[in-house]
């Protein structure tokens, strides 16, 4: 039986993230981890991860949720 892969395009920020996580040996569930994250993050700020700011990270104290 032949099986085709269907590769889809990556995003250069999504390569480099796989290759250092390669690189440093990352487990493949530490990677999947990183991955989920990185787009949850996404999702919050609603835009690309690498446009993120100190002023859309920095949280005041108390206003944590969770």
């Amino acid at each position: 039986m032949t099986e085709s892969l269907c590769i889809a395009a990556i995003s250069p920020l999504r390569q480099r993230l796989l290759d250092d996580m390669a690189v440093r040996r990352f487990s493949r569930e530490t990677q999947r981890n990183y991955l989920r994250d990185v787009g949850r993050f996404a999702t919050f700020l609603g835009r690309s991860p690498h446009t993120a700011t100190v002023e859309d990270v920095d949280v005041p104290p108390g206003n944590v949720t969770i």
